[in-house]
């Protein structure tokens, strides 16, 4: 998608602090973190959200998944850590591609906001 922030950081027009990248999934570090560890995991396919997951595309969800959990063991998140998903403007998605949001490193409040 040609206006698409992420889209644009998948095909290295804009940079980003990569964290974990293959041929499938980007994980790059927030501009704005709101933990002391606080990263992204992206398709590099385009979705627009957890909503629009489909038979045909779902199998990435759980790569993604396999990935934060192979980088929680690397970056030793004993404490625990927090996967957010934010999907459409009243569930705080600000950029619309699928993303999982990664934090670590303080306590996490319930409820969250």
């Amino acid at each position: 998608m040609n206006d698409c922030l992420f889209c644009k950081i998948i095909a290295g027009e804009i940079p980003a602090r990569k964290v974990y990248e293959d041929e499938t999934v980007l994980a790059f570090y927030d501009i704005d973190p709101q933990a002391p560890v606080h990263f992204l995991v992206v398709p590099k396919e385009h979705i627009a959200s957890a909503a629009a997951i489909t038979a045909e595309n779902a199998s990435v969800v759980g790569y993604i998944f396999q990935v934060i959990a192979r980088l929680s063991k690397e970056m030793k998140f004993e404490s625990g850590f927090r996967v957010v998903s934010n999907i459409g403007l009243q569930g705080g998605q600000t950029v619309p591609h699928l993303h999982f949001h990664v934090l670590a490193g303080r306590d996490m409040t319930w409820p969250p906001g």
